[in-house]
């Protein structure tokens, strides 16, 4: 074995490492947003006029759980993957985005509950939005399985953004 080899044991445990390490990153973000959320939750959200379709509040905790597990197993993904050559291929821009983006998700929390900040918060999640989109592309190009774990938060943050904006219209 050569000097620059790595024992196999050692990259499992790199990896498992790296996976803990990206994971974790995801969920303090959720649990930073969660803070930001807990600031208003209550009488300020209770007492704004909100569409019909307003899933119930217990919904949103284990949606968002499940959203931050699949974004970081995503993102680990595209960490590890290697291109054609066995070269670690990490994408950093597709790494930015992905920061970037998570970043501007724990963000909106505190732009809407805490601070109550309606339009602020909905144009906020309209960049986020176009943020996971162009994430997802970034993803796609390389590991295809890594975007595809991002679609179904894509999904929910389309749904997120179409309430969000009903909740400004509903209580200028």
């Amino acid at each position: 074995m050569s000097e620059l080899e790595v024992p196999t044991s050692t990259k499992s445990s790199n990896s498992a490492i790296q996976f803990l390490g990206i994971v974790t990153f995801c969920y303090l973000v959720s649990f930073v947003g969660a803070e930001g959320a807990l600031k208003g939750l209550g009488d300020w959200y209770e007492m704004l006029h909100k569409p019909s379709w307003t899933p119930p509040n217990w919904l949103f905790a284990p949606v968002w759980t499940i959203l931050y597990g699949m974004m970081g197993v995503a993102a680990w993904q595209v960490w590890r993957a290697k291109d054609s050559s066995g070269e670690s291929s990490r994408k950093p821009a597709a790494v930015a985005l992905f920061v970037f983006q998570i970043l501007l998700n724990g963000l909106w929390s505190w732009i809407f509950f805490a601070f109550h900040q309606l339009l602020a918060s909905a144009l906020e999640i309209a960049l986020l939005w176009v943020l996971i989109g162009l994430t997802i592309l970034a993803f796609a190009k390389v590991k295809a399985s890594a975007a595809w774990l991002l679609t179904p938060y894509w999904v929910w943050v389309t749904f997120a953004t179409c309430l969000s904006f009903s909740i400004f219209r509903l209580n200028k």
